[in-house]
């Protein structure tokens, strides 16, 4: 196995709040760039966009970047993951980060935690990343996903919801840390070896995903391990509306 990763960012035109999202101007260039010097600046050794339409394959291209032109009929971006690595002939012990195309402020160093995690277990084919709840709303809210772990760190359930629900504190304790057991937010991003990923896409949705909708949980439903290294803190938020746009922008700009 290479003592390397690569990274993937899946990058579709299609979003129902903001259509052609990743070639959308940040700071003078587009947000898919800005994504894409993030993983630069971690230490893959290879950084490829996987994308399903021709005007975001072109602006890559034109940008001097590795894409890949993957099947529209994808139904989740580890799906299309799957489709480069096979594309690329990549070796079955390959670690693959899986980067959101809508997250240009992603920290370097939470790329390189995520696809190190796997290294020195057998346990999992799959990591992700984590950090503690300092917010009390964030608990309580849909789009903040929550994870519980196990005493070695291996994710015991992902949840829309807030869990764990501490009997007899919530909801009326305004003080909402527990220095025992402490709220861990989920950050969507992903590694995994390229021998899991074909494992993954063989294996049929799971009714939890659909109730949550989180696609994670078909791992955890069908039995396998997902690793959650713990950061000191939840990255700023990626961009899902004109007002992230500009708040991202105005922070790029300032950086």
């Amino acid at each position: 196995m290479s003592d390397g990763f690569k990274v993937v960012i899946p990058a579709r035109y299609g979003s129902s709040r903001l259509p052609g999202k990743p070639l959308l101007e940040i700071a003078g260039k587009p947000m898919i760039a800005h994504v894409c010097e993030r993983a630069l600046e971690a230490s893959a050794e290879q950084v490829v966009v996987a994308t399903d339409d021709e005007r975001i394959f072109a602006e890559v291209e034109r940008l001097g970047l590795q894409v890949v032109m993957t099947d529209p009929g994808h139904q989740s971006g580890t799906e299309r993951i799957a489709e480069v690595a096979r594309q690329l002939n990549w070796q079955a012990e390959d670690v693959i980060v899986n980067l959101q195309g809508d997250e240009p402020l992603i920290p370097p160093s939470y790329i390189n935690d995520v696809a190190t995690a796997l290294s020195g277990q057998g346990r999992a084919g799959m990591a992700t990343l984590a950090a503690r709840i300092e917010d009390q709303a964030e608990i309580f809210n849909p789009n903040a996903v929550k994870v519980v772990l196990d005493k070695s760190g291996y994710a015991l359930y992902f949840s829309r919801a807030p869990i764990p629900w501490e009997r007899g504190g919530f909801p009326d304790r305004a003080n909402m840390a527990n220095e025992a057991l402490p709220f861990l937010r989920h950050i969507g991003m992903y590694a995994y070896r390229v021998s899991f990923l074909q494992r993954y896409c063989s294996w049929r949705p799971s009714p939890l995903e659909a109730v949550e909708c989180l696609e994670q949980l078909r791992v955890l439903w069908h039995g396998e391990k997902i690793l959650v290294k713990t950061v000191a803190k939840t990255p700023e938020a990626g961009v899902d509306t004109e007002e992230d746009l500009h708040r991202v922008g105005a922070i790029l700009a300032g950086n």
